[in-house]
């Protein structure tokens, strides 16, 4: 049995509307993800709230393969999901592939 095919992909964007080195905001019925273009045009997703104080992190500054709360400046890796030392939590990740240069996420 395949894995592969018994996921659902949903399309969502195409890259180019990923701000370089930025993030953008997607809803899906209630679930609201933060996406984020990478240097190197990688494509990483995250649940779009901080763990400390709901912050938006599709507003936040991607360094490397975090991402810094706009709020009160918690980094989060865009790998893991986790919040970086000193500080703790974590969010939700998405999984994510790129074809024919539209995004797709898995929900």
């Amino acid at each position: 049995m395949n894995p592969e095919a018994e996921t659902v992909w949903h399309s969502i964007c195409q890259v180019e509307e990923i701000p370089s080195l930025g993030g953008r905001t997607i809803r899906a019925g209630e679930v609201e993800v933060a996406v984020f273009r990478l240097s190197g045009g990688r494509i990483m997703a995250v649940e779009n709230r901080c763990p400390h104080k709901q912050g938006p992190l599709a507003e936040g500054i991607v360094s490397g393969d975090t991402v810094i709360c706009p709020l009160h400046a918690r980094k989060i890796s865009l790998e893991s999901g986790k919040v970086l030392p000193p500080d703790s939590g974590c969010v939700k990740t998405y999984a994510v592939k790129v074809k024919d240069g539209r995004v797709l996420l898995q929900l």
